[in-house]
């Protein structure tokens, strides 16, 4: 199948998970995982109509940003992989948003180094929902504290929560990480009223419905649009 039909087919699927939730239609963003993809392949991405795309790794990602910029191009895209300190200014300098911010460290240095003729670079706090070892993100009760330090640096716009949640085919796993993930993201719009946090993002192709049934509003999706791995 084309990666236009795949793009297609999501859309609708969002659409009718849209309309099974009584979610307003267009309340789920869709972002294209496009890690280890070819240009060509975004390419064909975009003259489908995909314009945020997500990447996982800074070297790669900032070539693809810097190709479309020459070719002008206007794309939104966004970081989407753990952050070394070392690499906090490629994604600073390219990026739109950063998806995985779990340390005051790296949003200080992601602040200082924000090109001040750019607009603030957008942040999403990495919650580990499923408290997994192996997985990048802070815990729930760690939220509040960094979120407030967060908003108080200048060239940051904290705009919500992400999370992976743990691999599982069963719903009521997943309903349960997705709805402590739904209450994380109120309490912070809560504590937060004067900030625009508009963005959770969570689900992937194997849970979208679920994570749209519990309130996310961006799903990340990759070889469903793509294909397997180059």
């Amino acid at each position: 199948m084309s990666i236009q039909h795949n793009l297609s087919e999501i859309h609708q699927q969002i659409a009718d998970c849209c309309q099974q939730t009584n979610r307003t239609l267009g309340s789920v963003k869709l972002l294209a995982v496009s890690k280890t993809k070819s240009l060509a392949a975004i390419e064909e991405a975009i003259q489908a109509g995909q314009q945020a795309f997500g990447e996982n790794y800074v070297q790669e990602g900032v070539e693809k940003i810097q190709y479309f910029q020459a070719k002008n191009v206007n794309l939104e895209w966004h970081f989407i992989g753990p952050l070394q300190s070392n690499k906090s200014r490629l994604v600073a300098e390219h990026f739109d948003w950063i998806e995985t911010v779990d340390r005051l460290k790296i949003a200080a240095r992601l602040s200082q180094q924000r090109p001040t003729a750019l607009a603030p670079l957008n942040v999403l706090i990495q919650i580990n929902i499923s408290a997994e070892t192996s997985k990048s993100g802070i815990a729930a009760n760690e939220l509040l504290p960094l979120a407030e330090k967060i908003v108080a640096l200048p060239n940051l716009r904290l705009r919500g929560l992400m999370a992976i949640p743990q691999d599982s085919d069963d719903p009521a796993v997943q309903q349960q990480a997705f709805s402590r993930m739904q209450q994380l993201f109120r309490q912070l719009q809560l504590a937060l009223p004067e900030q625009q946090i508009d963005t959770l993002s969570l689900g992937m192709s194997g849970d979208m419905a679920m994570a749209i049934k519990c309130g996310s509003t961006q799903v990340r999706i990759g070889t469903a649009i793509f294909g397997a791995r180059n």
